[in-house]
Parts: structure tokens; C-alpha cells; sequence
């Protein structure tokens, strides 16, 4: 993953932010989006952005628009760098590949120790029953 040429493919928005903070907030454009389009990317290939696509549905609209927005700063340039660190991380996790499960046998002892657990459980059970 090349990240300059993510960069110069994602289009930021600069919008107003919510929240406290008075006459700042109502003035100034400090909240930034981040808008990308995954199926025209070149960063990646078919199979990467179909686990891309898979992993982040909650991320992309229904035009196809990866969306991702960042308001933690009141500076608008430390915004637009925290969306891309978003991103990033977001992209490294959804690429790697999840570790495929080695299937061990029971050992003998664990399967041993569950039959005297359910002997001494039924002999406990026999126990209660009310004797003829």
C-alpha cells in the first residue's frame, strides 16, 4: 500500500463541527471528511478491495463512497491528519489476514476427567431420588 498515492486519491471536506464551544464553533470550518472511492482505487487489487469493501461496509455509502470524518481538534489541518491516520489503521487492520485454526485432537486426560465429572454428577443426581 503506497500511501502517498492513497492520498492523492481521497477528497476532503471541510465542514463545521458540532458540539460546545460558542462562537469558534459557529464560525470556523474545523471538522474534516474524508471522502474516498474504493472501487476506482488503483492502491489495490480486485481481491483486496473486495476484503476491503467486506470488512468496512459500515464505512462506505450506498453511491460506493468510503466515508470517514474527524472533529477531535479545533485545527483543521491536525483534522485532516488524524482522518488519514484513521484510515490507515483502518486499512491495515481490514488487509491482514486472519490466522487459520489448527484443529488439535482432545487429549486423553481432558476427555477422562469429563466421564468422572459426569459419573460423580449422575451418582449426585441418583442420590436425590427418594428411595422405594
Amino acid at each position: 500500500m503506497d500511501r502517498q498515492e492513497l492520498i492523492r486519491e481521497l477528497n476532503f471536506k471541510a465542514v463545521r463541527s458540532g458540539g460546545a464551544g460558542g462562537q469558534h464553533v459557529n464560525k470556523v470550518s474545523s471538522k474534516v471528511v474524508l471522502f474516498w472511492n474504493l472501487a476506482d482505487s488503483t492502491v489495490f487489487n480486485e481481491e483486496e478491495k473486495g476484503r476491503l469493501s467486506k470488512k468496512l461496509s459500515n464505512y462506505i455509502s450506498k453511491e460506493g463512497l468510503f466515508i470517514l470524518s474527524a472533529e477531535e481538534t479545533r485545527s483543521q489541518i491536525k483534522n485532516k491528519e488524524l482522518v488519514i491516520q484513521k484510515l490507515i489503521a483502518l486499512l491495515k487492520v481490514a488487509l491482514t489476514q486472519q490466522k487459520i485454526r489448527k484443529e488439535t485432537k482432545v487429549p486423553k486426560s481432558v476427555i477422562r476427567k469429563n466421564q468422572e465429572n459426569k459419573k460423580k454428577l449422575s451418582l449426585k443426581k441418583e442420590l436425590r431420588k427418594r428411595i422405594i
